[in-house]
Order: C-alpha cells, then structure tokens, then sequence
C-alpha cells in the first residue's frame, strides 16, 4: 500500500500580471493538510507584489483551515498595506463563506480582470 496520493489535493498556479500584480489560482480542496501550501503562497505573493488576487473558483472544497488561511491572508495584506481581492464563483466555497461570515470582512471581484481592475 503507497502512502503517495495518486492526485494532488490541491494546486496552485501563479501568474504574474505586471511587476506590481499576481493571480493565485487554487484548484482542488483546501483542507488541514492543503492550508498550510496555500498560506506560504499567498504570503510569498504578498512580499513582492502589490495587488494579489486569489482565484478560487477550482475549490471543490474548503474547510475551516482554508477559511482561516483566507482570513489570515487578509490581515497581512493589510499590515503590508497591499490589495488583496479574492474571486469566488464556486458554490461549494461561497456557502462556506456566507454560513461563516466572512464574506463580508474580505474584498471580493466578479472576475480576475475586475480585481486587477480594481487593485491597480
């Protein structure tokens, strides 16, 4: 018996949109054991790029730990004085967001091109 997942629980795509912006893109499931790579991603964007937007639309899933990575992500973008814009079109992480509250504490595009619209 591997102890190797035959798929990768969750993936994350960065892209670069000018010197000052980056698109984190997050597909798959965002649990206990994923929170922790999207963290140190979003917070690596954070300390060189001005405007992040996280894509969540590929979640299938998020828990109480990527709710609190998103929360906590927040709060850096804050501290280091960057926009950070999240877009989230997927029922599963809207419902997750909504039924905490959190939604309303966190800034929110229709779109990747609005957020970059926005954020610049």
């Amino acid at each position: 018996m591997s102890s190797h997942f035959p798929v990768p629980l969750v993936a994350l795509q960065v892209a670069d949109h000018g010197p000052d912006a980056r698109v984190v893109t997050v597909t798959g499931e965002v649990d206990a054991l994923t929170a922790p790579t999207l963290a140190a991603c979003i917070s690596a964007q954070l300390a060189i790029a001005r405007v992040v937007v996280v894509d969540l639309n590929g979640l299938k899933f998020l828990s109480s730990a990527g709710l609190r990575v998103l929360f906590e992500a927040n709060e850096l973008a804050i501290d280091r004085d960057c926009r950070l814009w999240f877009v989230c079109n997927c029922p599963v992480a809207n419902l997750a967001l909504e039924t905490t509250g959190l939604r309303q504490h966190l800034s929110f595009a229709d779109d990747v091109a609005s957020a970059l619209g926005n954020g610049l």
